[in-house]
């Protein structure tokens, strides 16, 4: 993301969903998985987001005593494909994964920015946010704990849209825990 935006408070992502396992050996310790799901993502920084009778208007807030919250939030419809291998066996469910591949996302009714201050609180549905995302993903773990990473190869927000005269390029990268249930 530019310079001068940073991002505040813990910017944080959940979802649900399911994937189909296909396997492609005997073993079953190779496979393809496709999967579909419903995510939510708010993403916290000090990116002010301002609606206008001619568009939205982008700036930075200075100074963090001048608002309580400033986020944007997706709700996404996302295909997952991946490429899984794993060290299971027929008696047992507790083994070790890697899993990557690739994310489709569609944005669902837009993102919403919302500001909260002392004096005010403003929500609106932001039309600049991509509607289509995709990205990389790669899932490792045991059991039904596991580390999750996505980088998204595309922009958070459609092309032209500008910070002082400069294009806001920001690709989320999410880290977190995925919780697979057998």
């Amino acid at each position: 993301m530019p310079d001068e935006i940073s991002q505040r408070n813990l910017s944080y992502g959940m979802q649900a969903g399911f994937i189909r396992d296909i396997p492609i050996n005997e073993n079953r310790t190779i496979a393809f998985g496709i999967g579909l799901g419903y995510w939510v993502y708010s993403y916290y920084s000090n990116l002010l987001v301002t609606e206008t009778m001619n568009g939205f208007v982008y700036s930075v807030l200075e100074n963090d005593n001048d608002f309580k919250r400033n986020k944007i939030e997706t709700h996404m419809i996302e295909m997952p494909l991946e490429f899984r291998f794993r060290n299971s066996n027929a008696s047992s469910y507790k083994f070790w994964r890697i899993y990557t591949g690739f994310k489709l996302g569609y944005v669902v009714g837009g993102g919403r920015s919302k500001f909260v201050s002392d004096e005010e609180k403003i929500s609106f549905y932001n039309s600049d946010v991509r509607k289509f995302q995709y990205g990389l993903t790669f899932n490792f773990g045991y059991n039904s704990f596991n580390l999750h990473a996505y980088y998204a190869l595309n922009n958070l927000f459609n092309d032209g849209v500008t910070l002082n005269g400069s294009d806001i390029n920001m690709k989320p990268l999410r880290i977190g825990l995925i919780f697979y249930i057998l």
